[in-house]
């Protein structure tokens, strides 16, 4: 058995601390607000459409209401709470763990009538099995183009799935070898519907993976480490030898509605204070080069498309829109004249020695430079995030919804969870 693999298997039985929990719950809420907001996204309707349209027994629901087989309730739902990309983010392998596990564990435990805590327990080892994958495949996966919330993402699906399940260990690492067969995802889908479908086809391909599994179907479990295996075939430079402790943890919450490797040059922005836009004469971003092809589209005509591009969002800072409501990232305002003459004034460019979490602004203004920087792996305690994502649930949600979410992830049960997404 490889290294890897038995490592993704000791997931299984290893004890977890209240801090791992305890973020896991973080991210359960997170998760919720954003799926139950974008629920009416188109995404996300085109995607529940078609599966209430193929019908099928109603083992999980969706959100927006509806229910449906559990692999296809991981798809819409993974789907739906990638809408918005207002989700979480791991940045040991820049991907979007909640929105790739979280459906695919709901899906199974609704369905196998778990309760809250093996919910969270298993969601929290997929996670963790996500970014120790992602790790795995390094950042010459990520840099070719491929997209670690879909194709990382789907082996914690399968996990947590497998988990839930109750699967035994030979048949969870037939699952993960299975998996290794579905998981995919291009970084060439960002700014249109297809970067959130890569979410729902983790979620889905690691519930069909696990559910093949139970019923004794046989793969090659070497299919994520051997000949011909995931890794080799997909450009995978990490490190052979993973850190200790659970890396779950450093999950980092959005607290924009855009992509987060925004996010560092928005924090710098803000720590300034307001300013006069008419006073800015030049904007200069650094940012690490890994950046340049994700989220630094110089011109985007679309909302979605203003998500991932730097210059569009610090011009919607600079004037005054809030970067954290999602009504910011319309069609409309995108190619607003006002945004589109302060963009123009805008330059992003690749440093390599700034961190990928970090950013470094200097604003050229009539009354001298200004600069400031920021670095989204400072650690925030666990009492300051759980207020600021309390703060963005009560802004998708409304101050009932966020408390609704936050009750049932803390002490509900999986039924008054999966009710929240929507009616059957």
């Amino acid at each position: 058995m490889s290294d890897l693999m038995a490592r993704l298997l000791a997931l299984v039985h290893s004890p977890a601390g209240a801090e791992p929990l305890a973020v896991m719950r973080l991210s359960m809420v997170d998760w919720l607000a954003c799926g139950i907001a974008g629920a009416d996204e188109p995404v996300a309707r085109i995607v529940r459409d078609m599966v209430l349209e193929e019908g099928g027994a109603g083992q999980a629901r969706l959100f927006g209401g509806g229910a449906a087989p559990m692999r296809v309730a991981a798809l819409v739902n993974g789907a739906a709470s990638h809408a918005l990309d207002y989700d979480d983010t791991h940045f040991a392998h820049i991907g979007h763990p909640s929105v790739a596990i979280l459906p695919a564990a709901l899906a199974v435990a609704e369905h196998v009538g778990a309760d809250v805590s093996a919910l969270t327990s298993a969601a929290l080892r997929g996670t963790e099995a996500s970014v120790r994958v992602g790790l795995a495949l390094g950042r010459g996966h990520y840099q070719v183009g491929f997209h670690q919330t879909g194709t990382a993402g789907a082996f914690g699906a399968a996990l947590a799935a497998a988990i839930l399940l109750d699967l035994d260990e030979a048949r969870t690492a037939q699952a993960l070898g299975l998996v290794s067969t579905r998981a995919a995802g291009l970084k060439s889908q960002f700014g249109t519907m297809g970067k959130p479908l890569n979410a729902g086809l983790a979620a889905a391909g690691g519930v069909e993976a696990a559910l093949l599994a139970a019923r004794g179907f046989v793969s090659n479990p070497g299919a994520l480490e051997g000949q011909n295996g995931f890794l080799s075939t997909h450009r995978a430079d990490g490190a052979p030898h993973q850190p200790e402790g659970w890396l779950m943890t450093g999950v980092s919450h959005k607290f924009h509605a855009c992509c987060h490797g925004l996010h560092a040059t928005l924090e710098a922005l803000a720590s300034l204070g307001p300013l006069d836009p008419a006073a800015v004469r030049a904007v200069r971003i650094e940012t690490h080069p890994r950046w340049m092809t994700v989220c630094n589209q110089p011109e985007p005509a679309t909302g979605l498309g203003a998500k991932f591009s730097y210059r569009t969002v610090t011009a919607l800072a600079l004037l005054g829109h809030d970067t954290a409501a999602l009504d910011s990232y319309t069609d409309a305002l995108a190619c607003d004249p006002a945004v589109a003459a302060l963009r123009d004034r805008v330059t992003v460019e690749a440093v390599d020695t700034v961190a990928e979490t970090a950013a470094r602004v200097t604003f050229d203004t009539a009354a001298g430079p200004l600069i400031a920087g920021f670095d989204l792996d400072t650690p925030l305690p666990l009492a300051e995030r759980a207020q600021r994502i309390r703060r963005k649930a009560a802004a998708l949600l409304g101050p009932d919804g966020a408390e609704a979410a936050w009750r049932a992830v803390e002490g509900g049960t999986v039924a008054e969870i999966a009710a929240l997404l929507g009616p059957v």
